[in-house]
This record gives C-alpha cells, structure tokens and sequence, in this order.
C-alpha cells in the first residue's frame, strides 16, 4: 500500500507563493534555503524553485489541492479577504460544500466541508 506523504509546488517565485500559503496555513512547520514546507493532515505541503516552471499554471484544473474544514464558511471568507481570486463559489456537491481559489502561480486549491 501506498502512503502520500508530501506535494511539491514548483515556482519561478516561490517565496511569492510560501507568503501566501503562509498566510492561508499559518507559519510554515520547516524553511530551509528557499523551500518551506508546512505539515497539513498527516501529507506535508512543500513550496520551493523548480527550473522548468515558468509563469502561471496553463492548466490549473488538473491538479486541486483540498483543505477540509468543518469551518468552511468562515475559511471561505477568509481567504477570499487575502485576495485569493475566486475560481468558484461556496457550492454544494453531494452534501459537502465546496469552494475553489486560485493561488499567486495560478494553481487551484479548494476548501472544503467534510463529506457526509
């Protein structure tokens, strides 16, 4: 079986990004020479420079990133007021609400309620 245990966003500018995932997670949980990694759920964000990424995502929709919360009203407001562009609305699917946000490199996250 295998476990996930870390996502790597790759950045031209990922001191951009880590500030603000910083302020969407809080401080992050290890910083080491121009990467930062913050522990989320029992999987590990981490943030630092690739060479081969450029610019925005081109296809920000195939990779999402979600962020469960019972709180999920309250973090949709939130983060909207950090200035996360919107991608989608507060909505219900199936009995959970969801929201989607596009971070400073384009990249798609959602937060989430739990699922029923």
């Amino acid at each position: 079986m295998l476990t996930m245990t870390s996502i790597m966003i790759g950045s031209e500018k990922p001191a951009v990004l880590a500030e603000f995932y910083t302020k969407v997670l809080g401080k992050p949980d290890w910083t080491e020479e121009g990467w930062w990694g913050w522990k989320v759920g029992d999987c590990w964000l981490h943030i630092g420079e690739h060479s081969e990424v450029k610019g925005i995502a081109k296809e920000p929709q195939r990779i999402l990133l979600n962020f469960e919360t019972r709180y999920y009203k309250k973090e949709y407001e939130r983060i909207k007021a950090l200035g996360a562009k919107v991608v989608k609305e507060l909505y219900e699917l199936d009995g959970a609400w969801i929201s989607t946000f596009a971070d400073p490199d384009g990249n798609y996250f959602q937060v989430n309620s739990p699922w029923k």
